[in-house]
């Protein structure tokens, strides 16, 4: 694995970056006066403004920071510059606005109209919600009501079959009749739950509005949501409002949040459309959907990790009791490569290691983000490889890997007989370290790491 300085940027990495350096200008000094606040200000404004959020977000948010910055909230603080933290977080909370839950109240079926430009990732998004919902136990239906765009009705059945909900099309229909005879299938076998994936277009256009209006006069739509790319920038903003101007939404899902942007967008919509936001799209995978929540987001973008969310990706990914069994395994000292290997599969369920390593906190958070995650995903394919190279015999006993079946599994694998000693050292380090924590109850750990 190689620690180098990332070629990508992710969204608030920049950001972060910034104002972790004000952060770290303020903890230098004792007493704070106001000249020390001002020019904090001064610094957090400017990163605000790189990172593409609105100017007169920027100007609310910094003035209110300002105002409680001098006042006795920080003067009788025992440590002023946490207190300043502690503001900053709290406002920021508060710019990025109430989390609102989908509403899934009144008469079944209810139905959630996903509206947006092309290519801001409607139809994925489509399949992740009836992922999402029919987890929750509701009797989801799929409709594909994009007619205009290439293989977009494909891609819509290909993402249905992956999450296991039906697609509803019927070829040479107008979406408008389509979305009516798709309700009223709906009604009659019981369907909960109505996902319709509307046409989008390059830009605002009076035909996609037209149509939006048509469609939603025919259903009783519980939801309207504005799929929107927070890639865009201060565009998505007029984006929001072209929209709302037409039809009335109810909420926002911001995708390619996992992505190369400034990420301000994500902190302005709320504040200068008024619409709730209410998931955000972390990547690709139909479970890349993440229920939005301002505090963990404020969290992330000042640096601060998101602990929770991290666990809950690992209660949802991993499988319970095979974790606690192999958990008793390791503190028993009696770990194998079969063992190590379950690990890594474990880990990549999880996701990219690029999102798992932005959730983590302070420090750790930043000793991880040193480490190019494309490098990451590459050593852990390449450890499965070899794992998976080796006989049963070997992954259960691996003294008995001579140097004549290590060059056998590196061919196998397509790697060098140098990686499969590699892997072998870093499993040696952990039967080292959990015999440690065995022998020691996990005191004297940090002597073993340095």
């Amino acid at each position: 694995m190689l620690f180098n300085d990332r070629k990508e940027k992710t969204v608030f990495e920049s950001l972060t970056n910034r104002l972790n350096d004000v952060f770290q200008n303020l903890r230098r000094r004792g007493k704070l006066s106001e000249a020390d606040v001002d020019l904090a200000m001064r610094e957090v404004r400017l990163a605000l403004l790189e990172a593409d959020v609105h100017y007169s977000v920027v100007k609310d948010f910094v003035k209110r920071v300002r105002e409680r910055s001098i006042g006795q909230e920080v003067s009788r603080a025992l440590n002023p510059a946490q207190q300043v933290i502690k503001i900053v977080h709290e406002e920021l909370i508060a710019t990025l606005g109430e989390p609102s839950k989908l509403d899934l109240s009144g008469a079944k079926p209810r139905v959630i109209l996903l509206v947006g430009l092309q290519g801001s990732g409607k139809t994925t998004v489509a399949a992740k919600l009836a992922r999402l919902l029919r987890a929750q136990g509701e009797r989801t239906l799929l409709v594909a009501a994009d007619p205009y765009r290439p293989a977009a009705i494909k891609q819509l059945q290909t993402l249905g079959e992956q999450v296991g909900v039906p697609v509803y099309t019927r070829d040479g229909v107008r979406p408008v009749q389509l979305v009516s005879d798709a309700f009223k299938l709906a009604q009659k076998d019981g369907t909960s739950v109505v996902i319709v994936d509307t046409a989008g277009r390059s830009q605002l256009a009076q035909d996609l509005m037209a149509e939006l209006r048509s469609i939603q006069s025919k259903l009783p739509s519980s939801e309207i949501l504005l799929v929107i790319d927070a890639m865009t920038g201060q565009e998505a903003l007029g984006i929001a409002e072209g929209f709302r101007e037409t039809v009335p939404l109810t909420g926002l899902i911001l995708t390619k949040m996992d992505g190369d942007s400034r990420g301000g967008a994500a902190i302005s919509i709320r504040s200068v459309t008024g619409v709730p936001i209410k998931f955000l799209g972390t990547g690709e995978r139909t479970d890349a959907l993440e229920m939005y929540d301002p505090g963990r987001l404020a969290s992330r973008i000042l640096g601060m990790g998101d602990i929770i969310g991290l666990i809950e990706k690992a209660e949802e990914s991993l499988d319970q009791d095979q974790a606690k069994a192999q958990a008793e395994r390791l503190l028993s000292g009696k770990i194998t490569l079969e063992d190590f290997a379950e690990q890594l599969r474990q880990v990549r369920k999880m996701g990219p290691f690029s999102q798992v390593m932005d959730m983590l906190p302070g420090g750790l958070g930043n000793a991880a983000r040193q480490i190019d995650p494309q490098d990451a995903e590459q050593q852990l394919k390449k450890s499965e490889a070899i794992l998976n190279s080796m006989t049963i015999p070997e992954r259960r006993d691996p003294r008995i890997l001579n140097a004549s079946r290590r060059r056998r599994i590196a061919l196998g694998s397509g790697t060098e007989v140098q990686d499969v000693n590699r892997l072998l050292k870093q499993f040696r380090d952990m039967q080292r370290m959990m015999k440690k924590i065995k022998k020691t109850g996990g005191r004297g750990l940090s002597g073993f790491f340095g």
